[in-house]
C-alpha cells in the first residue's frame, strides 16, 4: 500500500489548519487533490473519535454557545437553481460551546440552526461536563427548547444584543452597529459578571481564519458536507491540543486538565494510522511444484 511520507502528511495537515485550500496544498506539495482530500477525510474520522473520547469529564465555571454560518455546494436560497445539488446542500450552522477560562471547544455541532439542532447539541454538551456551569448563549429562541428539552442543571442567561437599523456602513457587507445588549437571566442564579458570548465570537473569527471553507466571497466554500464536517473535526482537535493559546501560554486541552502536554500534528497522523493500520506482510511467496508421475 503507498503511504505519503510522515513529512508530507504533516505539512498536508498543518496547511488544511492554517487557512491553506485544498488546490493550493496540492500544488505546494506535488500530491494529487484526491490525495489531499482522501487525507482530510481520514483526519476528519480520526479527530472526530478523539475528540469525542477525550473531551469529557470537563470542569469550568461559565460556558460560551454561539453558531457561525456557512453553505455546502450552494447557499440556501441558490439550491433550487443549483445542477445536480446533492441532498445535505445549502446552509450550513456549526453550533460550538467554549470555555470561557480555558478556551476549550467543549462541545460542536453541525446541522441546521432548528431547535432539533440545537438539542443535540445541548445534550451532546451536558454529556461532556463535569459540574454544573453558568451557560450564556445569544438570543436565538431554538436555545431556549434546547436547554429545557435536554433538562441541562446550569445557570443559564441569554445575552440579546441591540443593533441600529439607521446605521449604513462603508460597504455592502460591512455587520450593523451594536448599540446595547440586555441580559436576560433564563434559570437558576447566573452572575451577570459571568453573562458574556464574546470569547465565542472572537472563536468564530478564529475559525474563519484558519478554514478557507468559511472565507466569504469566494468560491472556497465547502462542495460536499461530509468534506465540511471532517475539516472542522481536524481544526477542533488541533486548536484544542496542538495549538498554544497566546494568553493562556499552553493549549486549551492543558489549561482544562485533559492532556499535559502539547499535541504535535505528527500525533494527528498517529491517529490516523491508528485507525488505519496496514494489513500484515504474510511473508514470502513460496512457488508450490507438483510432481507428475
Amino acid at each position: 500500500m503507498n503511504k505519503l511520507p510522515l513529512q508530507t502528511r504533516v505539512q498536508i495537515l498543518q496547511m488544511l489548519c492554517e487557512g491553506s485550500s485544498m488546490r493550493s496544498i496540492s500544488r505546494i506539495t506535488g500530491v494529487s487533490i484526491n490525495t489531499v482530500s482522501k487525507l482530510l477525510i481520514d483526519a476528519g474520522l480520526a479527530c472526530a473519535r478523539f475528540h469525542d473520547e477525550t473531551v469529557r469529564g470537563v470542569t469550568a465555571k461559565a460556558v460560551q454557545c454561539d453558531e457561525i454560518w456557512s453553505f455546502a455546494y450552494a447557499k440556501q436560497k441558490n439550491v433550487k437553481f443549483a445542477k445536480a445539488a446533492p441532498e445535505a446542500a445549502g446552509d450550513v450552522w456549526t453550533w460550538t460551546a467554549l470555555d470561557a477560562d480555558s478556551k476549550l471547544i467543549v462541545s460542536w455541532h453541525v446541522g441546521d440552526r432548528s431547535q432539533h439542532t440545537g438539542i443535540a447539541f445541548m445534550g451532546d454538551l451536558k454529556g461532556r461536563l463535569a459540574n454544573r456551569v453558568q451557560l450564556t448563549t445569544d438570543g436565538h429562541k431554538a436555545y431556549l427548547k434546547a436547554v429545557a428539552e435536554v433538562d441541562f442543571d446550569a445557570d443559564y442567561a441569554m445575552l440579546n444584543k441591540i443593533f441600529a437599523t439607521d446605521y449604513a456602513g462603508a460597504g455592502r457587507y460591512s455587520p450593523p452597529k451594536c448599540i446595547g445588549a440586555i441580559k436576560n437571566p433564563i434559570m437558576g442564579n447566573p452572575d451577570p459578571d459571568l453573562i458574556n458570548t464574546s470569547f465565542v465570537e472572537r472563536q468564530n473569527l478564529t475559525m474563519r481564519m484558519s478554514m478557507r471553507r468559511f472565507t466569504r466571497l469566494t468560491n472556497a466554500f465547502s462542495k460536499k458536507f461530509e468534506n465540511h464536517c471532517h475539516a472542522l473535526a481536524l481544526y477542533f482537535v488541533f486548536y484544542n491540543f496542538c495549538r498554544v493559546h497566546k494568553m493562556l501560554g499552553a493549549t486549551p486541552a492543558m489549561a482544562a486538565g485533559l492532556i499535559d502536554r502539547v499535541m504535535k500534528v505528527t500525533d494527528v497522523v498517529a491517529l490516523i494510522d491508528a485507525a488505519n493500520p496496514v494489513p500484515a506482510v504474510r511473508g514470502p511467496y513460496k512457488k508450490q511444484t507438483v510432481e507428475i508421475p
